[in-house]
């Protein structure tokens, strides 16, 4: 039998086949069954218009033969086959794919899906096989041929017998290592394993024989061995069936089992597009955030199918960050991938159909928003912080898209657990309301004890109280709601007084002028300025910030592990009614020295209202202590 010789070019492709192109070894059975479907796809079709092939759809099937004894791995289909010109082209010329010119030479009704397109998937076997035999009769032929090769060095061709048509592929499997344990692939539980991961979608029925022993009947220790075909993949996807077919439970099943959560998804999203990419998705809103979502180590991205062959387990570009917790799957027949079947070619249909996806998830979260309320607030409980970083994260691009499912605590709810949307609030407003106010801290209590914030709840208004790390990061990037500005209670002119109270506090200011300046030299550039305010109404004293950053961003950035520290402006308010302001204007002209020490009691009491913590406690405990003795 004359060895023939692979072309030169072809040579170098198969080297890169076995130790470059493909990733993980354990496409090769992917590979494989992909192209036993892609023969059998070709007798389908051709069975649409040729009544002498004598078969219907059920009658074609894919089967699996592993033999531990010979180390063989057999993968047989009964499609199409191959001619002996067939041989050469597809197997003796590396990246000749016959299913590629089969698909330009015919036009495919909707029922036949041609997965193959490069011709170079077959040569994956020899990342696990020292030789592989081909056994092949091609419809409508009376020979059959036997191709035969150990890698570059060559390959044969010669006639063989075989009854049926279509094609048989033996993979003498390579010995075991220290690094590689090739034998795994001939274990029951890990091809049930491959083609569950990879081929369960394939529409032809894979198959293989599955040894069982069990007791004989009516004997304690004498067993018996049965032999049963089984069927290893589903092969319709769940995905490509009418909505009106599946029930919730069939939904949420699917779930439970393709991505091993315990719990119910909140919520499916099935959809079909028909455009520019045509794809299937089948998306869910998990009812918790994995253990480990929050964490760097969480990677986002959706089970990514071509034709109903999976080809990424985890395809980041399919979601943005916003939408990192969405899990599922997208197939599309369109995709451009690269010759590996591995990874994509071009990401211009990958972004189109991540931009559809995006928007329906959007709706369908804003749809839940609306109608169940009660499982939405679950939902923002496990996954809120996302969309709120999403909010604030590439310069508040996505503001527009997330800002009408934001929600926040609110003394506009009726108990402290409450959430309001940003829509719900401006429809709460008075009419002569100009802000939307909002206090930040670590608790609702908090932010409720602010002395700012109870002056303007006693005003009338209602305010957001944020207690996320990122909530005023995200309020700042969108600056406003519906043509109404953020306002924090905290900071500046809170749009409360009127002109004539502004003018009468702006001569109290001027006349304390004295006062402030010593009890500011007392601080020691601790505030950037004291003054009166008309924000307090029982408390003496409060911290303010002048500018952009506010005190709970300082907290917040000071918290980060960059090791640079800021600081906002930071201005010391007092209350003109209370006592303790006459106290004040009284020890300017009787005791200087007492004065610079009420001045630094009042900024750390400041301090302590705003849940910042104070310089140096055991300094404030002697003070304490002084002025009491």
């Amino acid at each position: 039998m004359e060895q023939k010789q692979f072309q030169a070019e072809s040579k170098r492709m198969l080297d890169l086949m076995i130790h470059s192109i493909y990733t993980h070894k354990e496409i090769f059975l992917r590979e494989l069954i992909s192209n036993a479907s892609d023969a059998i796809d070709k007798l389908y079709f051709r069975s649409l218009t040729d009544d002498q092939v004598g078969k219907s759809r059920d009658d074609f099937y894919i089967e699996i033969t592993p033999d531990k004894e010979k180390r063989t791995l057999t993968i047989t289909d009964n499609g199409i086959g191959m001619t002996a010109e067939e041989l050469e082209q597809n197997l003796g010329v590396i990246a000749h794919s016959g299913s590629r010119a089969f698909k330009s030479e015919n036009t495919l009704d909707e029922n036949t899906d041609i997965i193959g397109q490069f011709g170079v998937g077959f040569y994956s076997a020899f990342m696990v096989a020292k030789r592989v035999t081909v056994r092949t009769k091609a419809y409508g032929s009376d020979t059959a041929y036997e191709w035969q090769s150990e890698g570059v060095e060559g390959y044969t061709v010669d006639t063989c017998e075989k009854s049926d048509v279509g094609t048989e592929i033996v993979l003498e499997l390579l010995d075991d290592t220290d690094d590689e344990k090739y034998s795994e692939f001939l274990e029951e539980f890990r091809i049930r394993q491959l083609i569950k991961k990879y081929s369960d979608y394939i529409r032809f029925p894979i198959r293989m024989e599955i040894t069982r022993e069990k007791l004989k009947e009516g004997s304690e220790t004498e067993y018996e061995t049965s032999i049963d075909v089984e069927t290893l993949n589903s092969m319709t996807p769940m995905w490509k069936k009418n909505r009106n077919e599946l029930t919730d439970e069939d939904y949420n099943n699917f779930y439970r089992e393709k991505f091993f959560d315990y719990t119910e998804p909140l919520l499916h999203i099935h959809n079909r597009s028909e455009g520019t990419v045509t794809y299937n998705s089948l998306l869910y809103i998990p009812a918790k955030a994995p253990y480990d979502f929050y964490t760097k180590d969480y990677e986002k991205g959706l089970q990514l199918f071509a034709s109903g062959v999976m080809i990424m387990d985890k395809c980041a570009d399919l979601l943005p960050d916003h939408f990192s917790f969405v899990r599922g799957l997208v197939d599309s027949e369109d995709l451009s991938l690269n010759i590996s079947r591995e990874m994509l070619q071009h990401d211009r249909q990958l972004k189109l159909i991540a931009k559809s996806l995006e928007k329906s998830i959007k709706n369908e979260l804003a749809k839940l928003l609306k109608t169940d309320r009660e499982k939405y607030t679950e939902f923002w409980k496990a996954f809120g912080i996302q969309l709120k970083f999403g909010v604030y994260n590439n310069f508040g691009a996505n503001k527009e898209l997330l800002q009408d499912l934001l929600m926040f605590h609110s003394s506009g709810c009726d108990d402290a657990e409450g959430f309001t949307t940003l829509a719900e609030y401006v429809t709460r407003m008075r009419e002569d309301q100009k802000y939307i106010y909002y206090a930040a801290g670590e608790t609702v209590t908090r932010c409720a004890g602010l002395p700012a914030a109870e002056l303007v709840r006693d005003k009338g208004y209602e305010v957001l109280y944020l207690t996320e790390n990122v909530d005023e990061f995200a309020i700042q990037m969108l600056m406003k709601y519906q043509d109404k500005e953020f306002k924090n209670v905290s900071a500046g002119d809170l749009g409360l007084e009127s002109e004539e109270d502004k003018t009468a506090l702006e001569e109290k200011n001027a006349a304390a002028k004295d006062l402030f300046e010593e009890m500011q030299k007392a601080l020691e550039g601790k505030v950037k300025a004291v003054r009166l305010s008309n924000r307090l109404k029982n408390h003496a004293v409060c911290l303010s910030s002048d500018g952009q950053l506010s005190l709970e961003m300082e907290k917040v950035l000071n918290t980060m592990p960059t090791g640079q520290k800021v600081q906002a402006e930071r201005v010391l308010e007092l209350n003109p009614e209370h006592p303790v302001f006459a106290t004040l204007e009284r020890l300017l002209s009787e005791d200087k020295e007492k004065l610079g020490k009420y001045a630094d009691l009042l900024y750390q009491q400041a301090l302590l209202i705003e849940g910042m913590p104070v310089e140096d406690p055991v300094a404030l405990s002697k003070m304490i202590c002084d002025l009491m003795v």
